[in-house]
């Protein structure tokens, strides 16, 4: 659980930065960008493996690119969800998706466990 809540606050954080920096990604407050983050973690878990799974034929004709979009859309699901979070498009979704998938990659290169 505490794995997820920090994976939560970098998710976050990735958030934060893409509605400071792209056009077309608005937040209203910090209570929507928590409820943002840990909504998007939920729908990353259940929605987006089947989501790729459907996809899989179309994400090796594009050689993997068809993914930004498949992460765009689970951000746009999540603003769907949320009232005071919006994302104008798709192009500020994918690029909102580059954001906070590169937070939580870096993230996840900071919580690695070496134990392995």
């Amino acid at each position: 659980m505490a794995k997820f809540l920090i994976r939560a606050v970098i998710a976050a954080l990735g958030l934060w930065v893409a509605s400071r920096f792209v056009p077309g990604v608005h937040m209203d407050d910090t209570g929507t960008l928590v409820l943002a983050a840990l909504l998007l973690g939920i729908v990353n878990a259940v929605v987006r493996p089947v989501v790729v799974i459907l996809t899989l034929p179309l994400t090796l004709l594009t050689l993997g690119l068809f993914l930004l979009v498949v992460n765009a859309g689970m951000i746009g699901l999540v603003a769907w969800f949320l009232e005071g979070f919006r994302v104008d498009g798709l192009i500020p979704g994918v690029l909102a998706a580059v954001i906070t998938g590169l937070a939580s990659w870096i993230g996840g290169i900071a919580l690695r466990d070496d134990r392995r």
